[in-house]
């Protein structure tokens, strides 16, 4: 059976809970004497007291955290105010306007500072990238002297056989005329003749008859 661990007495948490006890009384008297009765007045202490505690661990997960420096000047503030002006400072049974006014837009200030903190991301610390090992420097390596080269003795070039002369292409055929066809170039023919009196040229019977080249010469060859 595990041994009980003995409670034993620290100076410096007792002093922790002797000056919130009084801190939290103070602000209560404050929130009171400025009109907020009943509840009200005991809820203000716990709000300083949360927002106090709120910044106080957004700093220990960040301490360069500017946010979280500001909200905790913040609720230092105002615990300390009310330790101040139920000292003596102010007149508690006539509380000044702007006091008034501080104690009741507490509530939202402390709702936008708790809210900020809580939702606000904390940035990850990024792991230092660690210098690649270097390796010791490999010592020159001595080369031998290698022994000259024999010269390699070429082969005779082989002489190229003369490139025989590329067979000529075969001409075009002469294309074959149909007999109509011919028969319709001669009247043609004759036509051109009575109108102007010359015989009919190549280029002409080509048009007339609308054939490639080749067949209007073939279709003049044998109008001849």
């Amino acid at each position: 059976m595990a041994a009980r661990t003995a409670l034993r007495p620290d100076a410096v948490l007792v002093q922790a809970v002797i000056a919130g006890a009084l801190s939290f009384a103070h602000l209560h008297d404050l929130a009171a004497a400025a009109g907020q009765d009943g509840w009200k007045a005991w809820a203000y202490p716990v709000s300083v007291d949360l927002l106090l505690v709120a910044a106080w661990r957004r700093l220990r997960a960040d301490r360069r955290s500017r946010l979280a420096w500001c909200w905790f000047a913040v609720a230092l503030v105002a615990s300390l105010g009310a330790n101040v002006a139920t000292a003596g400072l102010l007149d508690i049974q006539h509380p000044p306007a702007w006091l008034r006014v501080g104690v009741s837009g507490w509530p939202a200030i402390a709702f936008l500072g708790g809210t900020l903190l809580a939702h606000t991301t904390t940035p990850t610390p990024t792991a230092p990238i660690s210098p690649a090992p270097t390796t010791p420097e490999a010592e020159p390596e001595i080369q031998e002297p290698t022994p000259p080269a024999r010269e390699a003795v070429e082969p005779p070039a082989r002489e190229e056989a003369p490139a025989l002369p590329a067979a000529a292409e075969p001409a075009d055929p002469a294309p074959v005329v149909p007999a109509a066809l011919v028969a319709h170039a001669r009247k043609v023919a004759d036509d051109h003749q009575t109108r102007t009196g010359t015989a009919i040229d190549t280029d002409t019977l080509r048009s007339r008859l609308g054939v490639p080249p080749q067949l209007a010469d073939a279709i003049a060859a044998q109008l001849t």
